[in-house]
């Protein structure tokens, strides 16, 4: 029999709330990956790792939270946590591969294609092994086709935003590409969810599992208090902020720091006549005086 799916159990909010996730996850890990490319030694790797865990902290608690309006009618759903977490573990750790690609080896050519990609195989892998943990009395079967758009629309969404955080043009470049990116997982989510359907059984078995409720807290403790210390370290790092040194002319090596005063006076339109005067004076002799 088939099961009734209903994606949208509370409207709009589900999904506003999961796009916003993901894209305060993009903003923060995307401004530490920028950050990293200006710093060497032991500091760049750093900045990669908070990155990686900011995205992979991010895209999860999305997927999640979009899944709080997920119902199957005639089958209540409860949730594996070895397996949800394991869903965690696999987006940190394949976006930081990602991530790492690009921050030692720069955001174009075929490093950017592999990080890219990698990344935007980490959220689907992501996606699809957080659904394996989903347990109800049925079968969960997928579309073929729509799946594969689906990772395809992730490795995009990926690689466009890495190759928008090694442009290194500041924050409100990186909250651009963070809000694409944003739109870009969400909807791979909702384009993930569109290939699925389930077949239900008729045993009547209880499944085991902790219900939705109860990862609710799990979910939003634990991922939004690291993003929240992520967001502080982003916050007060004075290079992430700081704006460019602009020497004022008069104190840079090599310029007067007292201009001529009758330029200084006169403006722009007075400078030909004071230098045809100059000009005139210059070629006098004593002879001629």
């Amino acid at each position: 029999m088939q099961g009734t799916v209903d994606g949208f159990r509370y409207g709009l909010v589900t999904p506003l709330v999961a796009y916003l996730m993901a894209c305060l996850g993009g903003a923060l890990g995307l401004r530490c990956t920028t950050r990293s490319m200006s710093v060497q030694g032991s500091w760049r790797p750093g900045w990669l790792a908070l990155g990686s865990a900011a995205i992979g902290s991010g895209i999860w608690t999305m997927h999640f939270v979009a899944m709080m309006g997920f119902t199957v009618e005639q089958a209540p759903i409860h949730y594996d946590k070895p397996m949800t977490f394991a869903s965690l573990a696999v987006a940190v750790f394949m976006v930081g591969v990602g991530i790492f690609i690009v921050g030692y080896k720069g955001a174009s050519g075929a490093a950017l294609f592999t990080g890219g990609t990698i990344t935007g195989l980490g959220i689907a892998s992501m996606h699809y092994l957080g659904m394996a943990g989903m347990r109800l009395d049925g079968t969960l079967r997928y579309n073929t086709l729509t799946v594969a758009a689906s990772v395809v629309v992730a490795m995009a969404a990926a690689t466009a935003a890495l190759w928008a955080a090694g442009q290194v043009k500041g924050i409100l470049w990186s909250v651009g590409a963070s809000l694409v990116m944003g739109l870009a997982v969400t909807g791979m989510h909702y384009m993930g969810m569109a290939a699925l359907s389930v077949h239900l059984h008729s045993t009547g078995d209880p499944t085991t599992g902790d219900s939705t409720t109860g990862l609710l807290a799990l979910m939003l403790v634990g991922p939004l208090a690291f993003l929240l210390l992520a967001g502080v370290v982003v916050l007060f790092d004075p290079l992430m902020v700081a704006k460019p040194d602009r020497t004022p002319v008069e104190h840079k090596p090599g310029v007067p720091a007292h201009p001529h005063p009758d330029i200084h006076h006169r403006g722009h339109h007075s400078s030909p006549r004071i230098r045809r005067h100059m000009s005139e004076r210059g070629s006098r002799t004593p002879q001629n005086r």
